[in-house]
């Protein structure tokens, strides 16, 4: 997205406390993710542990907490919080301080595509907010076994939170990297990078196919 780097990383700093990684990764324009980064996710890449999926048995999406929650106590949800960081020329409602967005530009990293966002009930879903890392699929990847707080912060971390266009965020919906990457091969690497970063920080195994098509993404990065 086309914001000044200075901007994306102190919105980054609000939501996370971290992460140059996320910041970089905000800028669509370019695409990819810095050297640096991807040595890193090869790096980490390798530490994951391989196995092949648990069941999904059980999965609910209550499991993670309720949707959107305010978790980090900002008095805005997490989408509005994830719209207001990925979005350009925001415009909110009146008397939210500035938490519900009604209006924005998404430069999406998916398609490379410029979205005209409107809030309504016609229209938010055209932007949705894509887990890197989708929820069923953390399920069946370690997730099931944590505790309930940890499965909230999991499904509200900015750091596995993109804006994105919503036909493709429902055509991804919890394939792996195995069976769906980003139309736009240009932001593979940097899709790649921010999976292996998420998948690091929360201990989620990779099944082998997901491994063996992670790999082949850096290795051309």
């Amino acid at each position: 997205m086309k914001r000044m780097l200075a901007g994306a990383l102190a919105s980054m700093a609000l939501l996370t406390g971290c992460g140059a990684l996320q910041a970089a990764d905000v800028d669509s324009d370019a695409g990819k993710a810095p050297s640096a980064d991807v040595g890193e996710a090869r790096k980490d890449l390798d530490k994951l542990e391989v196995k092949g999926r648990a069941p999904k048995t059980g999965f609910e999406r209550e499991k993670f907490g309720p949707a959107w929650a305010d978790v980090d106590h900002n008095g805005c949800d997490t989408r509005n919080d994830i719209l207001k960081r990925d979005l350009r020329d925001e415009t909110f409602k009146p008397g939210t301080h500035d938490c519900i967005v009604l209006t924005g530009v998404l430069d999406d990293p998916y398609s490379g595509k410029t979205i005209n966002f409107k809030r309504g009930q016609d229209t938010s879903s055209d932007v949705q907010i894509d887990h890197l890392i989708p929820l069923s699929d953390a399920w069946q990847k370690g997730a099931q076994q944590w505790a309930k707080d940890k499965r909230k912060e999991f499904a509200n971390d900015p750091l596995n939170l993109l804006a994105v266009d919503g036909p493709l965020n429902g055509q991804k919906s919890d394939a792996d990297a195995a069976t769906w990457l980003p139309p736009r091969k240009a932001y593979r690497c940097a899709y790649i990078v921010r999976q292996v970063n998420v998948k690091t920080k929360y201990a989620l195994w990779v099944t082998a196919a997901e491994k063996a098509a992670m790999k082949d993404i850096l290795s051309s990065c």
